[in-house]
């Protein structure tokens, strides 16, 4: 009898093709503050990261720092862009449909943001309410503090979960978890590197698409 698996999703990149949208969000509000120059190829290389830690690192490769009292601006204009413009990944709710078995969200992203997130895309009902921040743990990805945290909530063994990433941070996280990690470049800010860097960060596997996840969980014994 095949053992139970927990699958935890990330959602940016993920479930929800947010990257691309993130990405100009952060253009904008750091042009509007007086600080231009913040373009995708930097927000690409925070991918994974929570928004504190984001604007660490702009601030590392820019020199710009951000000012903390319009650290709201930011998630305005992303909710703007996400309200008008956010699908799910190509094939993710018919993926979900016939998925069984326990499953959850483990983000990087604030609470609202996720629940934003999948609310228009339709995505929500699929999770109810198995949704876990980085903003419930102290330490963000590449830590495995929010995998661990919701396996632990999930009633689940790491060794039992099996993780879908899209960032080496987060592939990084899922496997100092003691989970397998699946690395997924289906989304609009895949790159041609995209998948060797995953599999660098330990990644079980890469796969373009759900129906090439579909068939790697069928091969560890999880019904998709």
């Amino acid at each position: 009898m095949a053992r139970s698996r927990l699958i935890i999703f990330d959602c940016d990149g993920v479930l929800v093709d947010s990257e691309p949208l993130a990405a100009r969000a952060y253009e904008r509000v750091y042009e509007k503050h007086g600080m231009p120059g913040v373009h995708g190829g930097i927000i690409a290389q925070c991918i994974g990261m929570k928004q504190a830690d984001i604007i660490v690192r702009i601030k590392e490769l820019t020199g710009h720092q951000f000012p903390a009292h319009a650290d709201s601006d930011i998630w305005a204009e992303t909710k703007l862009l996400f309200t008008q413009s956010l699908t799910p990944t190509p094939g993710i709710a018919s993926f979900l449909e016939k998925l069984e078995g326990g499953r959850c969200v483990a983000s990087s992203s604030s609470v609202e943001r996720i629940n934003h997130s999948l609310a228009v895309t339709g995505l929500a009902r699929f999770f109810g309410d198995a949704i876990y921040s980085s903003s419930m743990v102290k330490n963000g990805k590449p830590a495995p503090d929010i995998f661990l945290y919701a396996a632990e909530k999930m009633g689940a063994r790491p060794a039992d979960c099996v993780v879908i990433e899209d960032s080496p941070f987060g592939i990084q996280g899922a496997v100092a978890a003691g989970m397998t990690a699946i690395g997924y470049t289906g989304g609009g800010h895949t790159y041609p590197e995209h998948g060797s860097r995953l599999t660098a960060a330990g990644a079980a596997t890469i796969c373009a698409d759900w129906q090439e996840i579909e068939r790697y969980l069928a091969s560890l014994g999880v019904d998709a």
